[in-house]
């Protein structure tokens, strides 16, 4: 039996979560404003529907094989994640010093191939929740698309939130890039509890 509630939640949690494409959506918003952070997100959701895609056409052999890659993924993407926290405690304290930069759709997009928690969001939700349930070809891809627009909506609304309070982060930048490089230390350390 399908659970829309427990889908749902799980969903929005990881979604809405702090994670690697959230933090630095809202890093970019802060610097650039939401205009021109806009294409990085846009690559984030062009990623993570490539992402989706490929983790639901594999997600039975992953599944069936995640103990053993699990641990390769989270080398990896904790590796990628001490690094990016790494960049954000060390970015421009000054919000005018980054003006002529755009964050590109390109990296928001190869993001999501280094970014562990959207593999771990596809397969849990593909795993447990559709393919026990859904079988036609159809629903499944409507599942795809319905789980990569929701996981990159996050991203979406972490930028809001960044550009919201863009002349805040400006005055404070030191102290929210710490805040944003330990949360992403966080996200690293969290990948292996």
């Amino acid at each position: 039996m399908f659970h829309v509630s427990d889908f749902l939640i799980y969903c929005f949690i990881t979604a809405y979560t702090p994670g690697a494409n959230n933090l630095l959506s809202m890093s970019n918003a802060a610097r650039l404003g939401f205009r021109r952070s806009f294409h990085f997100n846009l690559g984030i959701l062009a990623g993570f529907a490539v992402v989706m895609s490929v983790c639901t056409l594999f997600s039975t052999t992953l599944y069936a094989y995640l103990p053993k890659v699990k641990i390769f993924m989270q080398l990896a993407g904790a590796a990628y994640m001490l690094y990016l926290a790494w960049k954000v405690w060390k970015s421009s304290a000054d919000v005018e010093a980054d003006s002529g930069k755009e964050a590109s759709f390109l990296s928001g997009m190869l993001l999501q191939f280094a970014n562990p928690k959207i593999y771990i969001y596809a397969i849990t939700a593909m795993t447990l929740y559709i393919l026990p349930v859904y079988h036609s070809t159809g629903t499944v891809i409507g599942f795809t698309v319905l789980l990569a627009l929701i996981g990159a909506s996050g991203s979406f609304v972490w930028a809001l939130f960044g550009s919201a309070f863009c002349k805040f982060f400006s005055r404070h930048t030191k102290a929210v890039n710490l805040v944003m490089a330990l949360l992403l230390v966080y996200c690293a350390v969290a990948l292996f509890l």
